[in-house]
């Protein structure tokens, strides 16, 4: 069963939740084209920043990536991620989402290879985590589309 577009024209923000660091990646406001935003520490400040974004970019729906083994079964950051998309219900107000990311990280390593030609800039770890959340937002526009 597929969701419906939310009319309100708001972006959705898709997050690939790293203990490190957090890829982020926006769509546009009407929900049709995912882009790779911003890689950032994780840190105390990081559902303050998540929120101050949320205001700033006009985000209605926040997409978090769920970690889950190939065979659905949770993995080590699964309850993390579950507190984590909690907090951020509270402190922004939008709808927050939980979305399976198995293979983002895999499929987003394989665009950076395309993507980009020179090495030392495909090694930036960085990269991967907001193309990852690239990826996880473009299947979830997908299947609300």
């Amino acid at each position: 069963m597929q969701r419906e577009r939310n009319s309100a024209n708001g972006r959705v923000l898709a997050i690939d939740y790293g203990t490190k660091r957090v890829g982020l990646a926006l769509s546009d406001p009407m929900k049709i084209i995912a882009t790779p935003f911003e890689t950032w520490e994780n840190s105390a400040k990081l559902i303050e920043k998540i929120a101050g974004l949320v205001i700033e970019k006009e985000v209605d729906t926040i997409v978090v990536g769920y970690p889950l083994n190939g065979d659905g079964s949770p993995t080590y950051l699964t309850e993390t991620i579950e507190e984590f998309a909690e907090k951020l219900k509270k402190k922004t107000g939008v709808k927050v989402e939980l979305y399976d990311e198995r293979f983002s990280s895999s499929i987003a390593s394989e665009r950076i290879l395309k993507v980009i030609k020179q090495r030392s800039k495909r090694q930036d770890k960085a990269l991967v985590d907001k193309f990852a959340a690239a990826v996880i937002l473009e299947d979830y526009l997908q299947d609300i589309g």
